[in-house]
């Protein structure tokens, strides 16, 4: 039985202009997990040297939902499906996983990860025993959270109760982790579970393409300007002779795709790598991980539903550890020295250690700027094709550009901090 179309409302966004959506997915919109989201900043600190950089996950995961929906528009303009029912599924399915994707996200977005209990405290049943055993004693990421929430909270009820597949389903898209036993992901003997996955989690994903344009958006940072309307355009699929269908991208947007790697190399670099955010970084992993914090993430998940960046200042506040108060009263550890490339990567380490055999307390930051992320087990490449030129002509994007070869093993940048009271010392120790 069809399901009925539902009327559909707009949420203005300050990146992609109107964000249309059904009374389906505000169903989804509206669950207290995703409205979490609002109280926590997409970029952890980086409002401190980016005043405007306030946004939170809620604003980025809807850009994301946006444009997933429409990259699924692009690789199949031919609704080559059973029924509009079979269409609206899947769309829905990869528009909810966009949604949904940093839904278990902690306080200060990565920063707090060091808080997380062990993910075998999760309990997560939906995932495969086979890929998780090697990690069970091991700390839990936000993508578990994410997982865990999706299938276990209420909002796996109002997921059922509005769609017609399961949370699980949804699951699956953000993580290749979870198990699923049926053939919903499989339409007219054609695998769709790839191409779908692609597009929350790739090297061109809805993902990317929106915090690289909302980051800079919000930070005053022009390098994430990208062409993302030219890029989804030219989104299309390609079907390998397994049945696989995969991502693909016609090749006459291969310039604006090297465009958005640099990009996203830039913004590392001068934005998620910035000096005074990762700083603070550092303060609160020390205060996280000392004997004096007593501030863990909680397993349970409505316990988790409380936790947000308010929540966890208020906690920090309230402790007398030296690192807590630096981070309340804005007083930082401070770079002593910095190196660029594999010789700097190796004289961190050596300075590092000079530092402390000398008696101060430092702390290494290394950085590095990646470009090609490594594709998740058992997922095809991106392909890229020329639909106008050269039809049937197909190959893999990292053969198709040397984008990959020359920033593949790209090292940035690597810190060395330590308390403003050590500057002058520090500086001397390492003249010597």
């Amino acid at each position: 039985m069809e399901r009925p179309v539902t009327p559909a409302t707009e949420i203005r966004d300050p990146i992609h202009g109107a964000i249309t959506v059904d009374r389906q997915e505000t169903a989804v919109i509206d669950h207290p997990f995703v409205q979490r989201l609002r109280g926590i900043r997409q970029l952890g600190f980086s409002h401190l040297p980016f005043p405007g950089a306030t946004h939170s996950r809620y604003n980025h995961s809807l850009g994301v939902m946006h444009l997933a929906g429409r990259a699924f528009d692009s690789c199949f303009p031919d609704h080559p499906f059973e029924s509009a029912e079979s269409r609206h599924n899947f769309r829905h399915c990869v528009r909810l996983a966009a949604m949904c994707h940093d839904l278990g996200h902690a306080p200060f977005s990565h920063a707090a990860e060091f808080a997380m209990p062990s993910l075998r405290t999760l309990g997560i049943r939906c995932y495969d025993p086979t890929k998780v055993e090697h990690r069970l004693d091991k700390r839990a990421s936000h993508e578990d959270y994410t997982i865990a929430i999706l299938t276990q909270s209420t909002l796996a009820d109002t997921i059922r109760e509005n769609f017609g597949f399961e949370p699980e389903h949804v699951a699956r898209l953000v993580s290749h982790e979870v198990n699923i036993d049926d053939d919903f992901f499989v339409h007219r003997d054609f695998d769709l579970r790839y191409l779908l996955s692609q597009l929350i989690s790739s090297d061109l994903d809805s993902d990317r393409l929106d915090y690289l344009v909302r980051d800079s958006y919000y930070t005053g940072a022009r390098y994430g300007q990208v062409d993302v309307n030219w890029l989804i355009s030219n989104m299309a699929r390609h079907v390998d002779p397994q049945g696989r269908v995969s991502l693909a991208i016609d090749r006459r947007a291969l310039y604006a795709f090297d465009d958005f790697m640099i990009a996203r190399f830039h913004m590392f670099v001068m934005v998620y790598f910035h000096q005074k955010s990762v700083a603070y970084e550092e303060m609160l992993k020390r205060y996280v991980l000392s004997e004096a914090c007593d501030y863990r993430l909680p397993a349970e998940l409505e316990a988790y539903r409380q936790t947000d960046d308010v929540q966890m200042m208020a906690h920090i506040r309230r402790s007398d550890d030296e690192w807590a108060r630096r981070i309340v009263q804005f007083n930082p550890i401070k770079v002593i020295w910095e190196g660029h490339g594999a010789q700097g990567e190796r004289e961190l380490e050596t300075h590092h250690r000079t530092l402390l055999e000398g008696g101060i307390d430092a702390v290494a930051a290394p950085g590095h700027g990646v470009v090609y992320g490594q594709r998740k087990p058992g997922m095809p490449p991106i392909f890229v094709v020329d639909r106008h030129r050269n039809p049937g002509h197909v190959q893999p994007v990292d053969e198709a550009t040397e984008i990959f070869k020359r920033y593949q093993d790209e090292r940035c940048v690597g810190r060395i901090y330590v308390r403003p009271e050590d500057k002058r010392a520090a500086a001397e120790l390492l003249k010597s």
